[in-house]
C-alpha cells in the first residue's frame, strides 16, 4: 500500500477545497437538467476538470476523441476507480451506466442522478433490456454514452472479461464504439496503489488519494469501431484487444457469456 506523503496541513486544504467543490457541483446540478446539450457538456467538464485538480490528479490524454459533431458515439472502458468517470468527462463529456448502489452515495449520488447517470440493478439480468433501450435512446439524440464492460473494477495491473450485453445498443442504432484505455501512475511511474476502488468504501478510496503528493492519469483513446457488420460480442473482443494492446496487458482468460436475452437480441 503507498504511504500518505502529503502533510495534515496539504491534506485538509484539499479536502475544505473539495467539499465546497461540492456544493458547488450540487448547485450546478440542480440547473443541469434545464440546459441545452453544449452548455451542459461544458459545465461537466469543467466541473469534473476542477475536481480532477482539486485531487491533484494530472491528466493527459491521446488518440482519437468524439468531436462534438459526432452521432451516436458509444465508449467503453477499463475501469480501475470512481476517478474514470470524471477522468473520461474532462475530456469527453459523456452520460454513464452506472450501478445503483452509487444513486445511495453522499452528495455524489445526487450528482450523478442530475446529471443523467443511467443505473442499472446489476443483480436482476431484466434490468439490461431496460438500459439497453435508454441508451439507445440517449444515443440517438446526440448523446455519448460510456460502460465499462468489465462490470467491476480491478487494481489497474489486469483486464478482466469485457461483457456485450450493454454493447447491444451500439448494434442496434448503428453507433461508433470508442474504447477508451485508463492507467493511473504514482510519483515513482508506477502503477498506482492508491486510486483502484476495490473492496474499500468511498471515503477510505477519497483518504488514500488525498494522501498523494499527484497522481498521473491517462487516457488513450484507441482507433474507433464502427458496429457495422458486427454483433455485441465482436464489438466487445474488438474493445478488449484494443485496451489491453493500450495497456500492454494480456488478455483476460474467456469467460463464458450469459445467455441472451431474447429481447435484448431484438433492440
Amino acid at each position: 500500500m503507498e504511504h500518505p506523503t502529503t502533510s495534515r496541513l496539504t491534506r485538509t486544504l484539499r479536502i475544505v477545497r473539495l467539499v465546497l467543490h461540492v456544493i458547488s457541483g450540487l448547485i450546478q446540478s440542480a440547473i443541469y437538467p434545464h440546459l441545452d446539450q453544449p452548455a451542459q457538456r461544458r459545465m461537466a467538464q469543467n466541473w469534473s476538470a476542477g475536481l480532477l485538480s482539486i485531487l491533484c490528479i494530472r491528466l493527459r490524454y491521446r488518440g482519437v476523441v468524439p468531436s462534438s459533431e459526432t452521432a451516436r458515439a458509444m465508449l467503453a472502458a477499463n475501469h480501475v476507480s470512481w476517478l474514470d468517470v470524471y477522468s473520461i468527462i474532462s475530456v469527453c463529456p459523456a452520460r454513464f451506466v452506472a450501478k445503483s448502489e452509487i444513486r445511495g452515495w453522499p452528495l455524489l449520488g445526487w450528482l450523478s442522478r442530475n446529471a443523467g447517470t443511467l443505473f442499472i440493478e446489476r443483480s436482476k439480468r431484466s434490468d439490461t433490456a431496460r438500459i439497453n433501450q435508454h441508451i439507445a435512446e440517449a444515443l440517438m439524440i446526440g448523446d455519448r454514452v460510456a460502460v465499462f464492460p468489465e462490470g467491476t473494477t480491478s487494481d489497474g495491473t489486469e483486464l478482466r472479461h469485457f461483457h456485450a450485453s450493454l454493447l447491444q445498443p451500439a448494434v442496434s442504432v448503428a453507433a461508433i464504439l470508442y474504447p477508451v484505455a485508463i492507467r493511473y501512475t504514482d510519483v515513482t511511474g508506477q502503477i498506482s496503489r492508491a486510486t483502484p476502488y476495490v473492496n474499500i468504501s468511498l471515503m477510505e478510496s477519497l483518504r488514500r488519494i488525498l494522501g498523494q503528493t499527484w497522481i498521473d492519469v491517462e487516457l488513450i483513446f484507441a482507433e474507433p469501431i464502427s458496429s457495422g457488420g458486427k454483433n455485441r460480442r465482436e464489438l466487445a473482443r474488438h474493445a478488449e484487444q484494443a485496451i489491453a494492446h493500450a495497456l500492454s496487458l494480456p488478455l483476460p482468460h474467456k469467460a463464458p457469456e450469459k445467455p441472451s436475452d431474447p429481447s435484448n437480441e431484438r433492440q
